[in-house]
């Protein structure tokens, strides 16, 4: 299946596959860091009795946004967790393409609540500047991770609606119930 973008308006899709590049970028550079500040963590600690000061701390906010960057990626590609049996079940194409519709609008509602969620978070920890709650060694602000959940969460439900924009359409109403695995 090509990209879910290069089924949406170009106004939309592009914008979208430049952030995709983006994200992709995040979840290379964020991998990289946490193996190379591992392997150095483990030659200063064994190799020079030594210790790299507040790694954990900085490592943190770099994990949590290559994290849900990796959901967003994943999320494009409709990659998440899907325990959904009734796709194996339903064999009438009308009953498939009513259960997709309910399901990609039930996902769609979810996420919007915990973007709405993830941003009464980030405005909770704006609301107690210049008080934040921060790490403590190096002072990292908790919002710094917080605010990547959110942005996160938002990119994952702009890809719900993508996708049930897409279906509503009619660019996936001919999909079998034996085709989707293969998605």
């Amino acid at each position: 299946m090509s990209s879910i973008t290069q089924e949406l308006p170009r106004a939309i899709g592009v914008p979208l596959d430049w952030s995709l590049s983006i994200f992709k970028a995040i979840v290379i550079f964020s991998g990289l860091l946490m193996a190379v500040t591992f392997f150095l963590v483990v030659v200063i600690r064994y190799g020079f009795q030594g210790d790299l000061y507040a790694y954990e701390e900085w490592l943190l906010a770099v994990s949590f946004w290559g994290f849900f960057a990796g959901a967003v990626l994943a999320s494009e590609r409709k990659l998440h967790v899907n325990a959904d049996i009734l796709g194996i079940v339903i064999t009438s194409p009308r009953a498939f393409w009513w259960r997709q519709t309910i399901v990609l609008t039930v996902e769609l509602v979810v996420t919007l609540a915990i973007v709405y969620w993830a941003y009464l978070m980030v405005a909770d920890e704006f609301s107690y500047y210049p008080r934040w709650k921060m790490t403590p060694a190096l002072k990292i602000p908790y919002v710094s991770w917080r605010i990547g959940i959110l942005i996160a969460f938002s990119y994952m439900s702009i890809f719900s609606a993508a996708y049930l924009y897409v279906h509503l359409k009619g660019g996936m109403k001919d999909i079998k119930p034996e085709q989707e695995d293969a998605q």
